[in-house]
């Protein structure tokens, strides 16, 4: 690759004075913990009326989020939970970690998403939930997922760690009627580092209340003898925590604006490069909120696939190889997997295996920096992809 100044893209996470004032709120009213607190409480209100939802519950992280959703649906030995078999582990041990089995489907070679067709051919008797991913903040076929999830009396429980603020035919996740849980971990987003939240839609109150429950030990929320009513976990968030997210909350909708804007741009360039295909989306996913960046290189091998990241990182892009096929990891296949053997689960999911090779992405904050930096990321990709 020709010598060249590396583009400049904006730093991540991103803060200022308003965490700061939140950070200094929630040290000095004197009260750390939730059940003391305010600031957990005002988020979770915030953040369940920015998703259109009835109630928000805030965990100490995405996966704890999964975990606990799935165990309130009911999910646990003897039960299965279908899952795209193109996403980020924690999609699919969450449900182990219950005694679930996790069985994986293929997903749409264009959009990345779970395949509503490989779904309805998936359901046993045994399927308590199925588990549309929205991959990369583009939302999958809620609506062709629905009528599957009512014809056959199975809830979705979706997972929607990388879409923050992502609205389905003007919908926003909470008003799609089912559960749906996110992640703030230092890339997402928004993000504290660390965090989760479950939000319930409308007609979803008892379950939110059997959550509150096992997020804190099985303990009411004003308790002062000890009365733990059901088992449960400490997966409580804490008021520096939800005071930091608070102020992230509050610049999400303007950092979509501006992604969005820039994915259209980048999104042409890397469809006029030679071997690179942009992940395509859906008319119906009127608001996606680009988690990431994601393009694939059909016909790379996953060792050349591995190399080109490595020339776009040493070029200056925070480049990351895709998810690897979840049957294709060793953690799989510890405790909950299905009774079939990979290479039965490959056969099923050729589009996953393909993508799980082929397929690069890009941290979002690329998508925060300015036209030129779209034009010199193109240019970097097609320098990279010319030398693979």
């Amino acid at each position: 690759m020709d010598a060249r100044p590396a583009p400049e893209f904006p730093a991540w996470p991103q803060y200022d004075d308003a965490e700061r004032d939140g950070l200094i709120r929630a040290l000095e009213q004197g009260q750390w913990w939730r059940m003391g607190g305010s600031e957990v409480d005002s988020f979770e209100r915030e953040f369940a009326d920015h998703h259109g939802a009835e109630h928000a519950l805030a965990v100490t992280n995405g996966t704890h989020a999964l975990e606990l959703a799935l165990q309130v649906m009911g999910v646990g030995p003897g039960t299965e939970v279908i899952v795209p078999g193109f996403t980020f582990i924690s999609s699919s041990q969450a449900a182990q970690r219950l005694g679930a089995v996790t069985v994986p489907v293929d997903v749409d070679p264009d959009t990345y998403n779970i395949d509503p067709g490989a779904v309805a051919a998936a359901i046993t008797p045994r399927t308590k939930v199925i588990m549309p991913v929205h991959m990369a903040g583009l939302m999958a076929d809620m609506d062709t997922l629905a009528k599957i999830s009512a014809e056959n009396g199975v809830p979705l429980l979706q997972d929607a760690a990388h879409a923050h603020g992502a609205q389905w035919q003007g919908r926003r996740v909470g008003e799609l009627g089912s559960i749906a849980t996110f992640s703030f971990q230092n890339g997402k987003l928004m993000t504290a580092g660390e965090g989760g939240v479950v939000v319930f839609p409308e007609g979803e109150s008892e379950k939110y209340e059997l959550a509150f429950l096992r997020h804190s030990c099985g303990r009411p929320r004003n308790d002062r003898r000890y009365l733990h009513r059901i088992s449960g976990s400490n997966m409580r968030l804490n008021e520096f925590s939800a005071a930091v997210l608070r102020a992230q909350l509050r610049r999400l909708d303007g950092q979509i604006a501006l992604r969005d804007q820039r994915w259209e741009l980048l999104s042409r360039l890397l469809g006029e490069i030679d071997g690179v295909v942009p992940q395509g989306g859906d008319v119906r996913a009127d608001r996606n909120s680009h988690y990431m960046a994601m393009f694939r290189v059909p016909g790379i091998s996953e060792e050349g696939r591995n190399a080109l990241v490595d020339r776009l990182v040493a070029a200056g892009l925070p480049a990351f190889a895709g998810f690897r096929a979840i049957y294709r990891t060793e953690a799989f296949w510890e405790f909950g997997a299905p009774e079939e053997s990979l290479d039965a689960i490959a056969e099923r999911c050729p589009h996953t295996d393909a993508i799980s090779q082929d397929c690069v992405w890009l941290h979002h904050r690329v998508l925060l920096a300015g036209e030129q930096e779209m034009h010199a990321t193109a240019e970097i990709v097609a320098a990279a992809v010319a030398g693979a």
